[in-house]
């Protein structure tokens, strides 16, 4: 566990494409009822969206929120498996699009799921050590799912965005303390010039994702005396519904401080933005004085775990740009095969 203090978010973004898919409706094509779905619907970027574009989204949201200049931005890392480039920075990208250039720092992160919170571990670092005055992490993915797969109900897009410095009255919450998880877990993968991920299907459960989500909030936990009792809100990495209720249930979590930050029903699991988006949401309500523990989830595999103190300015922040909900709420449902046009599965000659 370390104690961070000396970092905190000044703005903070998210960003989820229109379009849904119904998970009845990809079990309508390949057989699979409506009980073993699991999820509701999910998130799909349109065909003129992107890791890129969906970044730039949430980032200009989170230097709304900010107020900051963007010149002022020293660093922008950006957490993602599906960046349009496999040669070539995101981070420039949004860094010319915000306004930031010439920026000290500028560099994509790959962990699975948790590149996004990964970036922020990593921004916080250079804010502690005062290299950067303020530090843009990002964590976006159009993530990808083989037809048919399991990961096809739920591989979903959207980004999330938060701007850190130094702790100030404009500051909307405090990041008091980070703690992180990792070994050598092999339960999610994918090869060199292999377009989809492959899993190694229930092995990604108790030995792999509850294993470093459980390990990382208890080391967050009991590093420093924090109590469940004195969180308010806990944001787990949602792969489905299922996962992050069940750790909460092994660490004895009260459902009800899981729920509000519960978005996988509604937009699947949208991978590196996915526990950052669920933190996007809480922030979104969340009372001056309150406390959130953010806890993401990456195969292969690694947690990192933070205890986030929400600070008086967030009720002057949180209107300065839209909130998630306005997102959530505007959808347009397609069908499978506009989904798989979207995708790229259907090519044009």
């Amino acid at each position: 566990m370390v104690r961070v203090g000396g970092v905190a978010i000044r703005g903070y973004g998210g960003y989820v494409p229109r379009y849904r898919i119904r998970a009845e409706e990809i079990g309508r094509i390949w057989g699979v009822g409506a009980a073993e779905l699991p999820v509701g619907e999910k998130s799909v970027a349109g065909p003129d969206e992107d890791v890129a574009t969906m970044a730039v989204e949430a980032a200009r949201m989170a230097l709304r929120r900010a107020g900051i200049d963007p010149r002022k931005i020293g660093a922008i890392h950006v957490g993602s498996e599906s960046k349009p480039y496999a040669v070539k920075p995101t981070g420039t990208i949004v860094a010319e699009a915000i306004g930031a250039n010439p920026s000290k720092l500028a560099a994509d992160f790959e962990f699975a799921c948790k590149a996004g919170t990964e970036a922020l571990s990593l921004i916080s670092g250079l804010i502690q050590t005062g290299i950067i005055e303020y530090g843009l992490a990002i964590g976006a993915d159009t993530a990808q799912g083989r037809p048919r797969d399991a990961l096809e109900y739920t591989a979903a897009s959207g980004a999330a965005a938060f701007i850190l410095g130094k702790p100030d009255r404009q500051a909307a919450a405090l990041i008091e303390a980070w703690s992180g998880y990792v070994t050598d877990t092999p339960d999610f993968w994918r090869r060199p010039f292999d377009r989809y991920p492959v899993h190694a299907a229930r092995f990604t459960g108790a030995p792999a994702y509850f294993r470093h989500v459980v390990g990382a909030v208890k080391s967050l936990l009991d590093g420093d005396g924090y109590s469940i009792d004195e969180i308010d809100y806990f944001v787990f990495h949602q792969p489905n519904v299922k996962f992050p209720l069940a750790a909460a249930k092994m660490l004895g979590i009260p459902k009800e401080k899981v729920l509000p930050g519960l978005l996988s029903d509604k937009i699947g699991n949208t991978y590196s933005a996915c526990s950052l988006l669920g933190l996007v949401k809480v922030l979104d309500q969340a009372q001056p004085g309150q406390k959130i523990l953010l806890a993401s989830y990456g195969s292969g595999a690694g947690s990192d775990a933070f205890i986030i103190k929400v600070l008086d300015a967030i009720l002057e922040r949180r209107d300065l740009a839209p909130r998630l909900d306005s997102f959530l709420e505007d959808k347009i449902y397609i069908d499978y095969a506009t989904y798989l046009k979207f995708r790229g599965e259907i090519l044009r000659r």
